[in-house]
């Protein structure tokens, strides 16, 4: 099969890998899409992120597949269902896997299966991965469900930040990510919801999925216009970017008790806090890693607001490209020459 593999100097090939096996309790999945991460496939790709250090590694997180084969102790899984998340596992020799998604062929697990035959949590067969790995049904396409991998992560990051509605709230960046945090706590009851970008399209996107208020930081200085609006401060600011100065401006925004909420990945890992500015308690969380277990808690409810019809897939969707052309995708992303959504490639 064909995979698309970096190298430690960042450079992607697509190169020829062997089919993945699987035990008894996982199955064979055919890829049929994969978003592009602007986050962990970038963060791979110039060796900033945090931990990872195997190179040559297969890309890619996304993905959605159709299960071609199957374990003879698999239930949970029928050949031709549709579901989230495979990844590579086991990978050894010349190449490593970076999850692997950008892969023709990847592998799923069922984790019932693999508790009732011995081998689940604490054993090394298993990965809270298998959690995660959910069959969808026919509200949505193999391409807009490559979008759901994100919405579960974002929804996951909201009940740990512990969001609440008619709470106000500061969001930095109506990228992909910043678009769910828009549309979640707009459904969510949360509000006002401000969002702040440097591009006056992603901003008026943002406006057009529930954003109260909007502005443009190159224009206008954010701080004191939202201390305008908001005298005492806000009860949230979230960094949706990876910018670790953020944090520091963060701190004269929010309100007593208020909190900074970082789930964008920097990939500067250190910094120098100023809570100058800030009031007298505040919180200040991370969540740059979502738990599979939590995402796995949060599908029903993304799934429940795509059948609603108040969350649609495709709104999060700029651009679909063929998986040939996946190398010249990233080459867009890395540019950033154009404002864009989520970039999915389709095999």
């Amino acid at each position: 099969m064909k995979g698309l593999i970096v190298k430690s100097d960042g450079t992607l090939e697509i190169k020829e890998l062997p089919v993945p096996q699987y035990n008894d309790c996982q199955a064979l999945v055919k890829m049929l899409s994969c978003g592009i991460c602007n986050g962990t496939d970038m963060k791979i790709i110039h060796k900033s992120f945090k931990n990872f250090d195997t190179y040559p590694a297969v890309l890619g997180h996304e993905g959605v597949g159709q299960v071609v084969e199957k374990g003879k102790a698999v239930t949970g899984f029928e050949i031709g269902d549709i579901v989230l998340l495979p990844f590579l596992e086991g990978m050894s020799g010349e190449y490593y896997s970076g999850w692997g998604a950008f892969s023709e062929y990847a592998v799923v697990g069922d984790y019932k299966a693999m508790i009732q035959n011995g081998k689940g949590p604490g054993t090394p067969e298993f990965s809270e991965g298998y959690y995660a790995q959910s069959v969808i049904g026919n509200e949505v396409d193999p391409v807009g469900a490559a979008m759901i991998i994100t919405f579960r992560e974002v929804l996951s990051a909201i009940k740990r930040f512990q969001f609440s509605a008619n709470s106000s709230i500061v969001i930095f960046g109506s990228g992909p990510v910043g678009l769910c945090f828009t549309t979640f706590c707009k459904l969510l009851g949360l509000g006002p919801i401000v969002i702040v970008d440097i591009e006056d399209e992603k901003i008026a996107e943002a406006k057009r999925m529930g954003a109260d208020i909007v502005f443009n930081s190159t224009k206008v200085d954010v701080d004191s216009e939202i201390r305008k609006l908001f005298p005492d401060g806000v009860d949230y600011v979230v960094d949706a970017v990876g910018i670790n100065q953020l944090i520091n401006q963060a701190m004269g925004l929010i309100k007593y008790n208020g909190k900074i909420c970082c789930y964008g990945i920097s990939p500067k890992l250190g910094m120098e806090l100023d809570w100058s500015k800030a009031p007298y308690n505040w919180s200040l969380d991370f969540i740059q890693w979502p738990s599979k277990l939590e995402e796995a808690g949060a599908h029903s409810q993304i799934m429940s607001w795509i059948k609603m019809g108040v969350l649609n897939p495709y709104d999060f969707i700029s651009h679909v490209i063929e998986f040939p052309d996946v190398i010249d995708a990233f080459k867009r992303v890395e540019e950033r020459k154009t404002p864009f959504k989520k970039m999915v490639v389709k095999f």
